[in-house]
């Protein structure tokens, strides 16, 4: 039996976060705005390390709240900057698919800068590339309520891109910058795959023929994505069972469903959490019902987030999180060949059609 440390891994969309600490966001039963609200201390990095973990994409940038996007995006992108500086021996800056395999070589971790709302661009294109120049790799072009650049997973009019919205995914693909559809509606997934010069992503989704809920993605997003060289990133999140409970055998059976529409070349994992699991899940479930409700009156909540279900999966949580996936797949007959490649391998080859000059 192998073990994450056996491969690169690649979470497409992650945390590095000690969600125990007093003043994350976790602890004090909030919305995360800011990577102010983050922690990254000696746990954040020792848990990322034993947990096999070679690069995430995590999220900076303007997702929600009252502050101006533009500039709160600036001010994120300094923070991260200063975490990766005052930690050179854990953390190294990613910008090229390079960076990641000497991440590995290097023991250290991997951070891809990006976003999970695209609406820092405001009406000026020429931000995408201040972004680009800044090191953002990724860009998620809606959450899940509608923008100026199209109608997020929750809108419920489904109204696709606006004119305005092409023109990003034009100038994203100038940038080479990955357009991330995750969270987006589904015309507005489906038409970005198609005007996009370049592949696109769904960097942390499940599938919606399992499990119909808005945050998952149909089987006809999955394959126009994976038909046109994309990447498809699997979640660790309620939204994988009609209950809210969702398993590690429910990653597990969402992964393989992808595999069979897109291809073992097209899937990976996009966990949407952190290593370093939550220590006391009683108190934490005690403050659930308050953060589901300020993401509902902040209308950024989707279908199937409820107050007696946790934003992540249970049994596949914490440093040996990627281990146990591991186990799992080859339990499934899944040969080393197709857990490398879900693991991270598709993710850097995606990576190397998107990023390389």
């Amino acid at each position: 039996m192998g073990t994450a440390h056996d491969y690169l891994v690649v979470n497409a969309l992650g945390e590095l976060d000690n969600p125990n600490a007093a003043h994350s966001s976790a602890a004090a039963g909030k919305l995360i705005q800011s990577s102010d609200d983050l922690t990254i201390d000696a746990r954040t990095l020792a848990d990322a390390h034993a947990s096999g973990l070679t690069a995430v994409n995590i999220t900076l940038g303007y997702t929600m709240g009252d502050m101006p996007p533009y500039e709160h995006t600036l001010h994120e992108i300094e923070v991260w900057d200063g975490i990766i500086r005052d930690n050179p021996a854990d953390l190294l800056k990613v910008r090229t698919v390079a960076d990641i395999h000497r991440a590995r070589q290097e023991r250290r971790v991997g951070v891809i800068y990006g976003f999970q709302n695209a609406v820092a661009i405001g009406e000026d294109l020429g931000r995408i590339d201040t972004f680009d120049r800044l090191g953002v790799r990724v860009i998620q072009l809606t959450y899940n309520q509608a923008n100026h650049i199209g109608d997020g997973s929750m809108a419920p009019e489904n109204r696709g891109l606006t004119p305005f919205g092409r023109q990003v995914v034009e100038g994203l693909n100038d940038s080479r910058i990955m357009v991330d559809l995750s969270h987006s509606g589904e015309r507005t997934c489906l038409e970005a795959a198609e005007i996009s010069r370049q592949p696109v992503s769904i960097n942390h989704t499940g599938c919606r023929a399992l499990t119909d809920l808005p945050r998952n993605k149909t089987d006809e997003e999955l394959r126009l994505v994976a038909s046109r060289g994309g990447f498809v990133g699997i979640y660790f999140m309620p939204f994988l069972h009609a209950s809210g409970h969702a398993s590690a055998e429910d990653v597990v059976e969402h992964i393989d469903h992808a595999v069979n529409v897109c291809g073992e070349d097209a899937v990976g994992i996009g966990t949407d959490g952190p290593v370093t699991s939550i220590d006391d899940l009683d108190a934490y479930r005690a403050r659930l019902a308050e953060h589901v409700a300020l993401r509902a009156a902040a209308g950024v909540g989707a279908a199937g987030e409820r107050s007696d279900t946790f934003p992540f999966v249970v049994d596949l949580r914490g440093v040996d999180q990627f281990h146990e996936l591991v186990r799992l797949l080859e339990l499934r007959g899944y040969r080393s060949e197709r857990i490398e490649k879900i693991l991270g391998k598709n993710f850097l080859d995606y990576a190397e059609r998107i990023w390389a000059a």
